[in-house]
């Protein structure tokens, strides 16, 4: 009974999980749509209306555009005048605080000034002027008004009227009838000298220099402030009076007819039964048939997702994790296509879409990449005010994006294709504008704006592939180029052990690379699984040939058998150090499969030939598999063989390396070695050919140099 359940559950369980996470997607994605009607009608203004003559189905207001609710805003902004406050209760204790600071100072500072202190030939109280002029000063700039204007307003002209409340009243002002600090200040300086009668230039410089000291600033504090509460009822309420609309059509009026071209004043009719249907539901049974409508297109667009992938990318299909990946990413850009409908000024070409395409491209292939980035950009449509515009502009940008970023090795390569999408958005938006309305007057700055940020938050490519890296398990070129670099860890443990086993491992990724360009396969993974291949040959370094050194030989003192347990081990090895290190699944396979199923032919070949009369143990002679099942490890496998194969060669002529070339895959294909791997046989040809070139460059002759005859 437990067989049978485990038996159940291994052949249904990745179809329920891959079912369950469509069926969840779909459910989100209808959620996330606007439960609104769909206006059903495309148009561009000063084009024709490409449909039936069209009649207003129910009664709605003619909304006004947003340019002329701006002007409007404008015209009614001239007619505003903020409230201020007089506040008429600071000036008797400010007066007050003069009065003591005067008498203190005036008390401690009288023999600085003599000519005042003596007073004239009349016995005047110079002091006592002064202080009862300032003090008058104080009483007509505070009756007048000392007023402190808020930041927006400090550039404001002397014919700028406000609304000032006095107590209960309130009455229309302009700012030259009130003073401001800097200038209240300075007239009090200047009346409290000239109210005094000096004759004597020396007294009138004691009552100059007294001011001075006095720091009359200190006693100048507004008292006409801004009502910030009533200044903004009022405005809101003249916002309030603006009206949205400037009409009015009823159900049955004939709006425009089949070829007629849409005006301004029409486009501005239509924007209104768009607007007004599709936020008119009804009733409930509305809405559960809008809700099913959508439903059954978002079903739609993901079973077209699910069907691709089962009849193009079985891989992708078989993968639980890749499918997880494309659903979530395209379930992210849909979210982030949907706050539009929550933010009334959503800036919608902001979101980079071109992410999607960028990071599938990256993981899996540009097939798959553009496809679901057209299903993405479908999707999201619903979300755009202009449907049509949307898409017409977003499939180029993703296919743009694409084509400039095919391999990203290096962080330069993301802001290039930054700057291409900007570009690309740019280019479009300025011929669709220059076909809808034939003049670039009506250009908007701020879209290249938009434009510009979208590329900028597309350089958030480079962290979204590390985070689905550690998330899914996948590779990018960068890594595999970091996994390459002969200062990882390991292969300069590697290069310290096995010498020679790491000179190999260089050349094979060189020849295994150069293939892998020619069958557009991936030339950083299979350089990255080259340069990690044989890593189990470290533990036990001197039974390989390649790290042998004075002639010895420890397969001497070995049965033919030992020697092969102990050479096919390396693969076994191979794994667990790799696994030790963390490295990623794809390395692991190149290590798995790079010698496949082949025989150990060294010891197999001379046990028959000292043992004639014995049938050998072919398992014993055998690696344990399995075979290259991708087009990256065949193509290593045979660069692997190939590389080890020429270091025999007695003769590097070029007819030697063709007949070495071809005897060694040969035989791969007689056994059966690529059976499993999706690479053809014009494929293998191509291989081929590569490989006798790259050997004969290598290996081709040098001149030899003449000795100094003595």
């Amino acid at each position: 009974m437990l067989e049978l359940f485990s038996g159940f559950k291994s052949k249904f369980y990745k179809p329920f999980v891959r079912i369950l996470l469509f069926v969840i997607s779909i459910v989100i994605v209808t959620y996330l749509l606007p439960k609104t009607g769909k206006f059903a009608y495309e148009y561009q203004n000063g084009t024709p209306w490409k449909h039936q003559t069209l009649i207003a189905p129910f009664d709605f207001p003619i909304y006004k555009t947003q340019a002329e609710l701006n002007d409007e805003t404008n015209a009614a902004l001239k007619n505003y005048r903020p409230y201020f406050e007089f506040d008429t209760s600071m000036v008797q204790s400010i007066k007050e605080q003069f009065v003591n600071d005067y008498d203190a100072f005036v008390n401690n500072n009288q023999d600085n000034y003599p000519l005042l202190a003596k007073g004239n030939k009349d016995k005047i109280n110079y002091f006592a002027l002064l202080k009862n002029s300032i003090i008058d000063n104080l009483n007509e700039l505070y009756a007048q008004g000392i007023i402190l204007l808020p930041e927006e307003y400090v550039d404001a002209q002397p014919s700028f009227e406000m609304m000032l409340i006095k107590g209960t009243y309130v009455e229309p002002y302009e700012l030259s009838e009130l003073e401001q600090r800097t200038s209240a200040y300075q007239r009090l300086a200047r009346n409290s000298a000239t109210d005094l009668p000096l004759e004597e230039d020396q007294i009138i410089g004691e009552v100059s220099q007294l001011i001075n000291s006095l720091q009359l600033n200190k006693y100048i504090k507004a008292n006409v402030l801004i009502n910030e509460e009533r200044s903004a009822t009022e405005l809101a309420q003249l916002r309030k009076n603006i009206s949205l609309t400037s009409g009015r059509v009823l159900a049955g009026q004939r709006i425009i007819d089949q070829g007629e071209i849409v005006t301004s004043e029409i486009e501005k009719v239509l924007d209104s039964l768009r607007r007004k249907y599709e936020a008119n539901i009804v009733s409930d049974t509305d809405y559960y048939f809008i809700l099913s409508g959508q439903l059954l297109l978002v079903a739609l667009m993901f079973t077209s997702i699910y069907l691709f992938l089962f009849y193009f990318r079985r891989d992708v299909f078989n993968s639980i994790s890749s499918i997880s990946f494309i659903l979530l990413i395209t379930l992210t850009m849909v979210f982030f296509a949907s706050l539009n409908q929550f933010f009334v000024h959503f800036p919608f070409f902001i979101i980079p879409f071109a992410i999607l395409p960028i990071i599938i491209r990256t993981f899996l292939d540009s097939r798959l990449a553009f496809f679901m980035h057209v299903i993405t950009i479908l999707i999201c449509a619903f979300f755009a005010q202009n449907s049509f515009e949307f898409v017409f502009i977003q499939i180029p940008v993703g296919l743009v994006a694409m084509f400039s970023l095919f391999r990203m090795t290096r962080r330069s390569h993301i802001v290039r294709t930054a700057m291409l999408i900007i570009l690309t958005y740019s280019l479009f938006y300025t011929s669709l504008l220059l076909w809808q309305e034939g003049t670039l007057k009506n250009i908007n700055p701020v879209m290249f704006a938009y434009y510009a940020a979208n590329g900028v938050m597309l350089l958030m490519v480079y962290p979204l592939i590390w985070i689905f890296e550690r998330i899914f398990g996948f590779l990018s070129d960068v890594t595999l180029i970091e996994l390459a670099d002969t200062n990882h860890p390991v292969l300069r443990e590697m290069a310290e052990a096995t010498p020679g086993t790491f000179q190999h491992s260089i050349q094979v990724g060189n020849l295994a690379q150069e293939v892998a360009y020619k069958l557009d396969a991936n030339p950083a993974l299979v350089r990255a699984g080259a340069m990690y291949h044989d890593i189990g040959k470290m533990a036990s370094p001197l039974f390989f040939t390649e790290n042998q050194a004075g002639g010895l030989n420890p397969h001497t003192k070995l049965d033919f058998e030992d020697s092969a347990r102990i050479v096919i081990n390396h693969i076994d090895n191979g794994v667990k150090m790799a696994q030790k290190h963390n490295l990623p699944r794809q390395i692991i396979d190149f290590i798995t499969t790079h010698q496949g199923t082949t025989k150990t032919r060294y010891f197999y070949n001379s046990y028959i030939n000292k043992y004639p009369e014995k049938t050998p143990d072919i398992s014993a002679f055998s690696y344990p598999g399995p075979t290259p099942f991708t087009k990256e490890t065949a193509i290593l496998m045979m660069a692997d063989s190939i590389e080890a194969a020429s270091r025999s060669l007695k003769s590097y002529s070029d007819d030697e390396i063709d007949k070495l070339v071809e005897k060694i895959i040969n035989i791969q294909i007689e056994e059966d070695q690529f059976i499993n791997a999706p690479i053809t046989f014009k494929e293998i040809t191509e291989a081929k050919e590569v490989f006798k070139n790259k050997l004969k460059n290598i290996y081709h002759a040098r001149i030899e140099y003449p000795d100094i005859k003595k």
